[in-house]
């Protein structure tokens, strides 16, 4: 099994954290984002999106780190962390969607303002989209906040691949200047995630 990735990318890091959870190998092939090897014309036949991660088993090519999650936890027998019960396998997908559709939004604004263009030495901030970037975020990060008020996870079943989904991002919280730092419950969640040997083992210097 063998998966494309970066190490400071966020959605190879929740896909690393769930492998890790479920004690699965996976053999390393890392991608440099910075130097543009997305887009060449061997990593555009795994993936014509230009993204990592891309996950290959078996002659199965898979990219979308939701989707991976789902596949690793669906080929590890006794896994608990995406249910097979009808009801608490949809709770768990609806906030993976809800992630995907509300939460990245703003969290990808912020961080290619406030982080990544600094790294990519490619101009400051533009305080627009920072601005635009935050309202989504708060409006998002509130809703899961509010959620989280008398949860130990995000979903009822326990510990789940949208609590690694969920928390990946916010790993970048302090260098992208993520609007959450206030929000009691999230980061009492946060913390919870952070005290995972998943987390720890994918813990890197630019986090």
């Amino acid at each position: 099994m063998r998966l494309y990735y970066n190490p400071i990318s966020t959605c190879s890091r929740r896909v690393l954290m769930v492998a890790h959870q479920l004690s699965i190998k996976v053999d390393l092939v890392p991608i440099d984002l910075f130097k543009g090897e997305q887009n060449s014309p061997e990593f555009l036949k795994l993936n014509p999106n230009h993204r990592v991660p891309v996950l290959e088993h078996e002659g199965f090519v898979l990219w979308e780190s939701y989707a991976i999650m789902q596949y690793l936890a669906d080929i590890s027998l006794g896994q608990t962390l995406y249910p097979i019960d009808p009801t608490a396998r949809a709770d768990v997908n609806r906030w993976l969607f809800w992630c995907g559709q509300y939460f990245m939004p703003g969290i990808g604004i912020l961080n290619w303002e406030n982080s990544i263009k600094a790294q990519a030495g490619i101009g400051p901030a533009d305080s627009a989209e920072v601005a635009r970037g935050e309202r989504l975020l708060i409006e998002a990060a509130t809703i899961l906040d509010n959620h989280l008020t008398d949860r130990e996870w995000i979903s009822g079943s326990g510990l789940s691949i949208a609590d690694f989904a969920i928390a990946a991002p916010l790993a970048d919280q302090l260098r992208a200047k993520l609007p959450v730092t206030d929000l009691p419950n999230l980061q009492r969640w946060l913390k919870q995630i952070q005290a995972l040997d998943a987390w720890k083992s994918t813990e890197v210097d630019a986090h």
